[in-house]
């Protein structure tokens, strides 16, 4: 770990390397969330917007509709694997609204939220609703702070130099590169995802709704792969299930990825208040609602952390509110483009990666071994 104080801040993409220490001192912060939260409350930006959600419902039921027509249309032909990445995308945008039902964003109340996320997830992305919740409440809680963030868990990509130290083999040659290797990695994703939510269910214990996700999987499964592997011949088949499985795994990973990737690492100890921890570890993205659409929301980051139960079409109005508050009271308020948060995140996972490399890796040190 290092201190506050040696941060590197010479990058040209700005500090990738950061990590607060218990010794990290901060402007008396302990009010700044009472105080934006109530001009959030008085100008409404939590109440419900059904019309919204209503009309994301209808374009992804129409956009899945079309791609189920094509697939029958088209039949016994290589232009199938242009239907499996369209079914790629239209199910990470039901993922981002299982994620905003989690969030109490869509229904008026929390049991018809956890449902709705609950039959997205399961019953058509195909994820465990029950790993996935277990897993964004704990991030939620305590954003990159070591041994209780598990997105900065060590899982092939280490975001931790004393991750990749520890790495072996396989994993310690693709760790070495792993900020080049990140978005080819993420093809994959989508396997994995689904191969941990299914492990959760079978292995994890008091998993609530356990039998009932385990059914919707099982469905879902056998509504997609029975028609493809009925319908088209069995290499087409295996392409099919890929590429619908890559799409979905680079699009989710790109939408994530963003968000806190190369921002500030919390160290274990250290005592932040709410406000500042969820606002230094977090990165917005701008590009107005194209990229909105495009990351389901996700590219405000910052507010959606400090209020998750906020709608998406709210967000861009918080933005404002926050950004001013941060502005004056003299705390970093992160937002870049979705182009150079990429740069940023593949140079900080490069960074992380130099642990796991051999000291003698060095010409300079190789070579003064050898003398």
């Amino acid at each position: 770990m290092i201190s506050l104080a040696q941060v590197d801040t010479t990058s040209t993409l700005g500090p990738i390397r950061q990590t607060y220490s218990g010794n990290a001192e901060f402007p008396p912060m302990a009010q700044a969330y009472r105080q934006v939260s109530q001009v959030v409350k008085e100008t409404g930006l939590l109440q419900r917007t059904p019309w919204f959600y209503g009309l994301v419902a209808a374009g992804v039921a129409v956009a899945l509709g079309g791609a189920i027509t094509g697939f029958i249309l088209l039949g016994d032909s290589w232009f199938q694997l242009l239907i499996a990445a369209a079914l790629g995308v239209i199910l990470t945008q039901v993922a981002f609204l299982a994620h905003e039902a989690a969030h109490r964003q869509i229904l008026s109340s929390g049991p018809a939220n956890f449902r709705l996320a609950r039959i997205l997830a399961a019953g058509i992305v195909g994820i465990s609703y029950a790993w996935w919740d277990s897993k964004h409440t704990r991030h939620h809680g305590n954003p990159n702070q070591v041994g209780k963030d598990p997105d900065i868990e060590v899982d092939t990509i280490s975001f931790l130099e004393t991750d990749a130290a520890k790495s072996r083999g396989v994993v310690r040659m693709i760790t070495r590169k792993q900020g080049w290797l990140f978005f080819p990695l993420l093809t994959l994703e989508g396997l994995n995802l689904h191969y941990l939510g299914i492990k959760h269910l079978a292995t994890g214990r008091k998993v609530k709704g356990r039998w009932t996700e385990l059914a919707l999987i099982a469905a879902r499964f056998a509504v997609v792969l029975v028609p493809v592997f009925l319908l088209l011949p069995l290499g087409m088949a295996f392409a099919f299930m890929g590429v619908q499985l890559a799409v979905f795994g680079v699009y989710m990973g790109a939408s994530f990825a963003p968000n806190h990737k190369g921002m500030p690492i919390i160290d274990p100890d250290a005592r932040l208040d709410f406000f500042s921890k969820q606002v230094r570890t977090s990165r917005n993205i701008r590009g107005g609602r194209w990229v909105t659409w495009l990351m389901g929301g996700l590219n405000h980051q910052v507010e959606h952390h400090l209020f998750p139960s906020m709608p998406r079409p709210h967000l861009s109005k918080a933005r404002e509110i926050v950004r001013d508050y941060c502005e004056a009271n003299g705390v970093d308020y992160t937002e870049t483009s979705l182009g150079r948060s990429y740069a940023i995140v593949i140079e900080y996972l490069n960074r992380v990666g130099l642990a796991a490399r051999d000291p003698f890796d060095c010409p300079a040190a190789a070579q003064f071994g050898r003398a």
